[in-house]
Parts: structure tokens; C-alpha cells; sequence
């Protein structure tokens, strides 16, 4: 095999919570409130070099299964949930080199107070974070912030290309060299080289400048998991990092070789568009072990069958509780709330029905990645090898310690050893550090 050094990032799914009653959990279930265990994965994460964590979100509590919030709140599923920006604002104080992405939804923010608080996330992490910009996947959460609903998806995103060029337009009105700090002449800031946004878009006007200064990126590294055309060129656009998930590498390949298509055809050196893809790996002492607690997983699935059709009923709006276990997917007429992750979902399991298809993904979403620590290392990099992505972003169903030592202190020691992934940070930005390989 001949791949190149790959890029590592977490996603971190905004909540420990989910993994209260799973073994090697702690006490989670009576601590869940202190993100210290959120402190302690970015801390080992940075001593495997990660590029950055990514806090995914949610804003509201699911109702759509059965129309009950009895599964969520009994399971707690994605719920409760702090805010991701908070979080983050506790993890660049407890780290120096790891890169912090938040998620952010367009509906829940206006550009304004979204790019200041991301400037000051990056004042205050000296250049280590991120935005990941989404658009909405359920009316209930959008209902929260006292819309009607959702508009079309592709509505969404002229929302979303409004969004960002507002705020990149807020983060361009400091000049690199504005803030002089000249004693000799009790100059702080030259005024000349600090000007208007004065953007009025066909959703968003702001009249600038930002009164919270410059941030050290120039702007905050962005992030999207455009999957449709539409997103795809949306995040060709302006991202510097895409997530994605695929269950095969020829997939993989294909998506990524759009993304940069997509990525020239808008004026940028498609090199600059990192697409990390998310892999939900298991891990063991031994295959036997690791295959022993892959086969638990999907037991664990089937025997509580309710939690990951509830987890797709809060994504896509469609009331799993009524739909047909045992018929093939690609029989049944689901008209969804336009999320791409389930069109995928159906495609690649068309032909099998919704209970086989849930005990197929019941490990991820992404490639099956399942054995010794040097066994996991050959499927990365057999995937790495024929997809040509740009890394990976692990994660988990409910992140506990012993899942962090396992990847941070037995995957990635192997990894590294192959020269897969980096041994130390090139320098100090995340988009810097993105942009070394």
C-alpha cells in the first residue's frame, strides 16, 4: 500500500451522556454535567496530535418517534446536550495545540454574534478554532428559535452562502497590521486600515466592523458535510475541512473527487479543501475481542431496536415506529425532510430490510473497522490508499475513557509508526496545520 500521511480528527457528538450505562463508563450517568471528560479526551488527543475535535450539535429533544419524547429522554438521546461553544471555550483553555470546531446552525444565529463569538474563540484559543456550519435538519429544532419549519433544501443553503459571506465579510474589515499597539504615539488600532462590512445580502445585512478585533486565522477555519450538489458546491466554496461518510473507499473517492472539481470550478486550489471521512472504529486487544464486542454492539441494536430508529426519526422527521421492519428498504415510500445522510443510508441498503439494515450499521455509519490495533491500522490505511481522502474523523456512540486510550494511546502510536499521521504539530493555527499535508 502506498498512502500518503493522513490527517485525524474527533467527533465528538456534544454530549458524554449516551454512554451512561455502557461498560468502562464511570459515572457518567451522575456526572454528566462536568465536561471533564470532554477535558480529558481533548487532552489525550493532543498528545496523539489530532487536527481537531469536532462538538457536533443538536438543539432540541426528539419527539418523532411514536410522537413521544419517552425513548430520547429514556435512552438520553442527544439529550441533554450543552452548548458546543461553551464546551469549546473550555477546551482551548485546556489544551495549546488541538483544534476546536463548534457546530452552529444559520437558524440559531445571526452572522454578527456568531462571528464575534468565533473571533473571540480564536483570540482566545490563539488560532485554534473553527466553525461547522450547518443548515438544519428538522423543523422541531428551527421551531425552537421561533421559525415555522425548514425551508426547501436548497433554499437552505442560499441561507447558508448568504450566512458565511456575511460573516467573512465581518472578519475582513480588520486589516492584519490594523492593531499597532504604537506607545509613542498612543496609537492601539489605525483606524485606516479598519472599515465597514456593510454587506446586505438577500437574507442578512450587518453594518461592521467587528467591535471584538481581529481574529489571529483571519477567519475562523470553516467546516460543512455538504452531501447533495447543492452542498457539495457550497462547501467546495468555503470550507476548509468537509466531513463525509462512506461505507466504501471507492465511494469515498468518488465524493472527494467532486468536492475538488467543485473546489476549482469556484477559483480554489482544491489542496485547500480538507474531506476527512467518519469512521466508527472497534478496537480490541486481540480481532477476537474486538469481533466479540462488534457482535455485542449489534445484539445491543436488535435488543433495543427503538434507540436507532428513534435516532433516525429525529434526523429525517419520519415516525420510524409505523414503518415495516421486515421490508426491503427500497420498497417503502419515505419522504424525508430532504437530510442526505438517510438517501444514502437507503441507497447503499436498498435491498435489505429496515431490521437488517439496523443490525448491518449498528458499529457506524462508515466503513466497517473492526479488530487488533494493528489490524484497524491496515483497514485505515487500505481505505486511505484507494479513497486518496485527506484523513479521518473518528467517533464513537457515546465516548467513555477507555475508547480514548484506545485510540489515542493504541491506534495512533501505530499509526504513527507507519508514518500515516503526524508526530508533532507543524505550527500553531488549525488551518495552518490543515493545510502542512
Amino acid at each position: 500500500m502506498t498512502a500518503s500521511p493522513f490527517h485525524l480528527g474527533w467527533f465528538c457528538n456534544g454530549t458524554s451522556v449516551p454512554a451512561w450505562a455502557q461498560p468502562f463508563s464511570g459515572s457518567i450517568g451522575d456526572d454528566w454535567q462536568d465536561a471533564q471528560i470532554f477535558v480529558d479526551l481533548a487532552r489525550a488527543m493532543e498528545r496523539a496530535k489530532f487536527d481537531y475535535v469536532l462538538i457536533e450539535d443538536n438543539t432540541f429533544v426528539g419527539d418523532r418517534y411514536g410522537d413521544s419524547m419517552e425513548v430520547y429522554l429514556k435512552y438520553a438521546m442527544q439529550a441533554p446536550r450543552q452548548d458546543p461553544m461553551i464546551v469549546a471555550t473550555l477546551l482551548a483553555q485546556a489544551t495549546e495545540r488541538l483544534g476546536i470546531i463548534a457546530t452552529a446552525g444559520t437558524f440559531a444565529y445571526h452572522p454578527y454574534l456568531l462571528a464575534r463569538m468565533a473571533g473571540t474563540l480564536d483570540q482566545l484559543s490563539k488560532g485554534r478554532f473553527g466553525v461547522n456550519v450547518v443548515t438544519g435538519t428538522s423543523d422541531r429544532a428551527l421551531q425552537n428559535y421561533g421559525h415555522d419549519g425548514m425551508d426547501e433544501h436548497d433554499s437552505r443553503y442560499d441561507v447558508a452562502e448568504d450566512f458565511v459571506r456575511a460573516m467573512t465579510a465581518l472578519f475582513d474589515t480588520w486589516e492584519p497590521r490594523a492593531v499597532v499597539a504604537d506607545r509613542r504615539t498612543s496609537t492601539f488600532a489605525d483606524h485606516t486600515k479598519v472599515r465597514y462590512a456593510d454587506h446586505r445580502g438577500s437574507h442578512f445585512s450587518t453594518r461592521g466592523p467587528l467591535n471584538s478585533g481581529p481574529s489571529p486565522q483571519g477567519r475562523p477555519v470553516i467546516s460543512q458535510a455538504g452531501g447533495s450538489s447543492r452542498g457539495i458546491a457550497f462547501a467546495a466554496q468555503h470550507a476548509d475541512t468537509i466531513v463525509a461518510i462512506h461505507s466504501s473507499p471507492e465511494k469515498a473517492r468518488d465524493y472527494r473527487d467532486r468536492v475538488r472539481d467543485a473546489a476549482a470550478a469556484a477559483g480554489r486550489d482544491p489542496d485547500e479543501v480538507k474531506v476527512l471521512f467518519g469512521v466508527w472504529p472497534i478496537v480490541g486487544s486481540s480481532e477476537a475481542e474486538a469481533r466479540q464486542r462488534a457482535d455485542e454492539r449489534v445484539r445491543l441494536a436488535m435488543d433495543n431496536i427503538d434507540i436507532p430508529l428513534a435516532t433516525m426519526s429525529k434526523s429525517t422527521d419520519i415516525d420510524f415506529s409505523t414503518v415495516p421492519l421486515d421490508t426491503p428498504l427500497g420498497e417503502l415510500d419515505l419522504a424525508t425532510n430532504g437530510t442526505q445522510n438517510f438517501a444514502l443510508y437507503r441507497d447503499r441498503n436498498a435491498t435489505l430490510t429496515l431490521r437488517e439494515a439496523v443490525a448491518k450499521e449498528a458499529g457506524g455509519a462508515g466503513p466497517s473497522l473492526v479488530g487488533s490495533v494493528e489490524q484497524v491500522a491496515d483497514q485505515l490505511e487500505a481505505f486511505a490508499d484507494v479513497s486518496g481522502g485527506d484523513g479521518f474523523l473518528i467517533g464513537t456512540n457515546g465516548v467513555t475513557r477507555r475508547f480514548i486510550a484506545e485510540v489515542c494511546d493504541g491506534l495512533v502510536p501505530e499509526l504513527q509508526a507507519r508514518g500515516l499521521t503526524r508526530t508533532e504539530y507543524d505550527h500553531e493555527h488549525l488551518r495552518d496545520n490543515l493545510r502542512a499535508f
